[in-house]
């Protein structure tokens, strides 16, 4: 289930491709705690990670469980978690020490209703935001969305890539619909599946800065154990790990965290069209409502409307650029979310062209139909 020498077609849940993504990826870590509707996630790799030489360690809170992930991606291991709301609450001061000691982690969020326990075994999308700024402070980080079990297979290995080119932690949003629904799906083969290790100093121990800058922006980073004196805290810090409050160094070492995003917006920022070549009205959508709007885009375009969809795989970096693009092409977008409008804000915030934005929102734990996207689609 991790990639073989030939095409396997297998039957998979969401949350199974998620650990099938996750073991092709290289994770060899996992520490969590069960919570509906993730919990088999941590199933799974409690069985497939001993088979494979990894660790699992069923934690006492999901807290402790970010703190471990860390500390095993420090040890130079490729480490995750899986949670939902409450848990992915709990984790966000951990997830910013992480983003500032710039440790390689996924972190996956299967949203349901909330706040607080909320509807466990109902779909949501109402963390999209906390996932962008649920840690404090100005960091920068990765959040993408799967909206099938194909995606979550092939978007939790983007995510693993990601986090070790750029050392920072990576949110895959997954939500109960997705983590549920079983497909029957074609694996890649081994030698199809990309995987990027994190770069390792290739200086003495004596040279090396865990946090020297160079052309990439992202340190190469040393393996606890290894013999490379490695200092890590959550104060900004200087070149060598210690912290510091010289005005000069904190800019630049926050600029660099922020940059090294920036300059990879090109891989980072990932989007699927579906029939926007020629659209007047489009939707953009993400997670199990991208599936539900590619649908009602088929049946407007059956009935004559040229309608299409720009799905979001990443949230964050908002893809602005091509946003924008769509709302200069077209007259009318609908943003279908299972939330009070959270993407809506940030296509309302880029929409400089003055394209009609319509929002339909649900927030009663039921999925959002193609009929209901279908209306709006017609009606502007």
């Amino acid at each position: 289930m991790i990639g073989s020498d030939q095409h396997e077609r297998v039957l998979l849940q969401g949350n199974e491709a998620i650990v099938a993504g996750a073991l092709a990826a290289g994770c060899r870590f996992f520490a969590g705690y069960p919570i509906t509707p993730a919990s088999e996630i941590s199933e799974l790799l409690s069985v497939k990670l001993p088979e494979l030489g990894g660790t699992f360690i069923q934690m006492e809170d999901e807290i402790a469980s970010m703190g471990a992930v860390l500390g095993a991606s420090l040890a130079g291991v490729k480490s995750m978690t899986a949670t939902s709301g409450p848990g992915f609450s709990l984790m966000q001061e951990n997830l910013g020490y992480g983003c500032m000691a710039e440790v390689p982690c996924v972190i996956v969020n299967v949203m349901r209703g909330g706040p607080s326990t909320g509807l466990p075994t109902c779909p949501a999308q109402g963390d999209v935001q906390m996932a962008r700024w649920g840690t404090h402070g100005d960091h920068p980080i990765i959040v993408m969305a799967v909206s099938s079990v194909a995606d979550s297979f092939s978007v939790t290995i983007k995510a693993f890539n990601l986090s070790e080119k750029y050392r920072t932690p990576v949110i895959i949003l997954s939500d109960e619909v997705v983590a549920h629904t079983r497909e029957s799906v074609t694996l890649p083969t081994s030698d199809q599946i990309k995987v990027f290790d994190r770069v390792r100093p290739d200086v003495p121990p004596e040279w090396y800065k865990p946090y020297a800058d160079n052309n990439r922006g992202v340190p190469d980073m040393a393996a606890f154990g290894d013999g490379y004196r490695h200092h890590v805290t959550g104060l900004v810090h200087d070149e060598k790990g210690y912290p510091t409050q010289n005005g000069l160094e904190v800019e630049q070492f926050l600029q660099r965290i922020h940059g090294k995003i920036s300059k990879g917006f090109q891989e980072i920022q990932v989007t699927k069209n579906h029939q926007l070549e020629d659209a007047e009205v489009f939707v953009i959508a993400y997670g199990s409502v991208a599936r539900s709007a590619l649908r009602a885009v088929r049946d407007a375009r059956a009935l004559g409307i040229k309608a299409g969809l720009l799905q979001l795989v990443t949230l964050f970096p908002f893809p602005r650029k091509v946003v924008d693009s769509y709302l200069r092409q077209c007259r009318a977008v609908i943003v279908p979310e299972m939330n009070m409008g959270q993407m809506n804000r940030e296509i309302g915030r880029v929409n400089q062209a003055g394209c009609q934005i319509v929002k339909h929102n649900r927030i009663d734990g039921h999925l959002i139909t193609p009929d209901e996207i279908l209306k709006h689609l017609a009606a502007v």
